[in-house]
């Protein structure tokens, strides 16, 4: 859908990489086409989200360091469209944390949205953290 969690996640790592004075590209999309081009749900957390819904494309494998997915079905659903030149790695978001998938928040109230933004903000961090020490050694 890439109308909820994959926008406000790509936000929130926007925002901590940048007052962690990190320069990235941040991109979202979603394994299917149910939203492109519509506006980010309007239930988020109070931050700025500049996003059009897409799709994910086969370019996206070799434009990106990494592909970070939701939850397991957007995990096996990357799995499976990953083209053979594919350079990004591909795992779950919360692999760098706790292994845990981003609820999705759609069908559910502003706290969902809630939990969805604390979620992102630890995700964002612990990803940042590993990435950042990666790229140190």
């Amino acid at each position: 859908g890439n109308i909820c969690r994959s926008p406000m996640g790509e936000a929130v790592l926007r925002d901590v990489a940048k007052k962690r004075g990190l320069d990235i590209f941040v991109d979202s999309c979603g394994t299917a086409a149910y939203h492109a081009g519509e506006e980010p749900d309007g239930r988020r957390h109070n931050i700025s989200i500049e996003h059009s819904a897409r799709q994910i494309q086969t370019s996206d494998f070799t434009q990106f360091t990494h592909i970070l997915a939701a939850d397991d079905s957007n995990l096996r659903n990357l799995e499976r469209v990953k083209p053979k030149n594919a350079t990004a790695e591909v795992c779950l978001w919360g692999s760098y944390l706790d292994n845990k998938p981003i609820t999705d928040p759609y069908y559910g109230g502003i706290n969902g949205f809630e939990r969805v933004y604390q979620q992102c903000l630890s995700l964002s961090n612990a990803f940042l953290d590993q990435v950042a020490n990666d790229k140190k050694t």
